[in-house]
């Protein structure tokens, strides 16, 4: 078992973080660390998550968080197994997330995921699992408002933010990542006709990020993007690496994506630090 729904090495998962300065917990001194960073399969195998890791670290270590990643020891959360229906799968991957993060006597974790938040923080408790989860987004304004991030370049666009399911409808979080572009000078926010608690689905939930799509009559991400033309803004900001695929593919395939650019929160806030 590989650990990840991409098949990718296990082995591998820690190789985004050449030639970065990412502390891992096998070592630190476990009661040093504030935050374990949830890096995600997301996060430490596709492309553009990666990115968003690199964001997060630059973030993390501008601020003098105090984190530390699991690395190799790290597999995924089973969101995805437990969506589609394999239990077995699901539990079987918990419980060796949980005696890891338990030996480790972890306390906080934040994670970019909305999908890994999500399991980390409601269904692992039923495990053995009991840690205080924060989304990337959450920390990142607390950051902002505490003056430990001072984003000082302008980025001059109009960004409207698209609520990721699990984020906003199944953890009622939708001020913060609102809050963290509203910071950034430059930055006009825009809501689209269809937000918040009223926001449509990436297409992405419920495991359907790994099938095949079936015919019907317009596909979820491009009827989002009706959304995006009415508004017409210069940048799409999400803050799930989910959406950010099926967004990105909804702005190619409906030709946007020359006008449009869409990158997660954690880069338009990286992007607006002084050098």
């Amino acid at each position: 078992m590989n650990g990840n729904p991409w098949g990718m090495s296990a082995q591998d998962r820690e190789l985004w973080t050449d030639g970065l300065n990412v502390p891992r917990m096998r070592d630190q001194n476990p009661e040093e660390v504030e935050y374990l960073y949830w890096v995600g399969c997301s996060g430490a195998y596709d492309a553009r998550g990666k990115e968003v890791s690199k964001a997060m670290v630059n973030l993390m270590n501008r601020a003098g968080v105090k984190y530390a990643i699991l690395g190799n020891e790290e597999t995924c959360t089973g969101d995805s197994a437990r969506r589609i229906g394999n239990e077995y799968l699901f539990q079987t991957l918990a419980a060796q997330n949980v005696e890891t993060l338990n030996q480790y006597n972890v306390k906080k974790i934040v994670t970019q995921c909305p999908h890994c938040f999500n399991t980390l923080k409601n269904e692992y408790p039923q495990l053995g699992g009991h840690y205080e989860v924060v989304h990337h987004s959450q920390l990142l304004d607390d950051l902002v408002q505490t003056g430990r991030l001072m984003p000082e370049k302008e980025l001059n666009a109009t960004i409207t933010y698209h609520d990721s399911c699990y984020l906003g409808r199944h953890n009622d979080e939708y001020d913060a990542p609102r809050e963290i572009l509203k910071a950034i000078p430059g930055v006009t926010l825009k809501e689209m006709p269809r937000s918040k608690n009223t926001g449509l689905c990436c297409g992405a939930g419920g495991g359907r990020m790994w099938m095949e799509e079936t015919l019907g009559h317009t596909k979820v991400n491009i009827e989002r993007m009706k959304d995006v033309k009415a508004i017409q803004p210069d940048e799409l900001a999400s803050a799930c690496p989910f959406c950010a695929t099926m967004l990105n593919d909804g702005l190619t395939a409906e030709h946007l994506d020359v006008k449009v650019k869409s990158k997660d929160i954690a880069q338009y806030l990286a992007a607006a630090m002084a050098d």
